[in-house]
């Protein structure tokens, strides 16, 4: 009896010192499996992430870029067809710019042709004299309407800007630098002279 009892207390204290050791193992087995494969996990993640965050901005800088590469070409194509149609503008003003004048000249001439045929057969010079006078007064209104008026400065002061003085007359009752003919009336475009006026001033 002692015996038996004496094996059955041997056996229990070896069950009772393993089961703490067990406990030990699993406990310290499941920290070290877990903890490295979470970190693990982490550090080969960021990395990653990095680099698609990289190479998006790449992308979008890639497309930004081309989008300002053809702007700048249809800016430059832009460009050069407005070079070239102010050109074309230009050559044409300075071929055509008397287009206008020369439609409102066009009658004064057909007039003056006229005039001249009814004169050789027109025997009464008051008609040919109405018909000159008619003729003038076209040829007037056509520079006017292009802003090119006469000067005629007769019984005004001598204007060294706008007449030109051809000769000088003593003698006069009239006060010196006053122009007292005009031999050929002078003309000025928007202000500007064209052609001063040709006079005979006072002395």
């Amino acid at each position: 009896m002692s015996r038996d009892k004496a094996s059955a207390d041997n056996a229990e204290d070896k069950n009772n010192s393993e089961e703490p050791a067990v406990e030990d193992s699993a406990g310290v087995d499941s920290a070290t499996v877990e903890d490295p494969a979470a970190n693990g996990e982490e550090a080969a993640a960021q990395p990653l992430s990095e680099l698609e965050q990289v190479q998006l901005q790449l992308q979008e800088a890639t497309a930004k870029a081309d989008q300002n590469w053809d702007a700048v070409l249809r800016t430059r194509a832009e460009m050069e067809n407005l070079r070239k149609r102010q050109s074309r503008e230009l050559e044409n003003a300075h071929k055509y710019a008397l287009d206008k004048i020369a439609m409102d000249l066009l009658p004064v001439r057909d007039t003056l042709e006229m005039g001249i045929a009814a004169a050789a057969t027109e025997a009464d010079p008051l008609k040919i004299v109405e018909g000159t006078e008619l003729t003038l007064k076209m040829l007037t209104q056509a520079l006017e309407k292009f802003n090119i008026v006469e000067v005629d400065p007769a019984g005004e002061k001598f204007d060294p800007d706008l007449h030109q003085a051809i000769s000088v007359q003593e003698g006069t009752d009239k006060p010196a630098n006053t122009v007292l003919n005009v031999m050929q009336k002078g003309y000025t475009l928007n202000d500007r002279l064209l052609r001063p006026a040709m006079v005979v001033i006072a002395k």
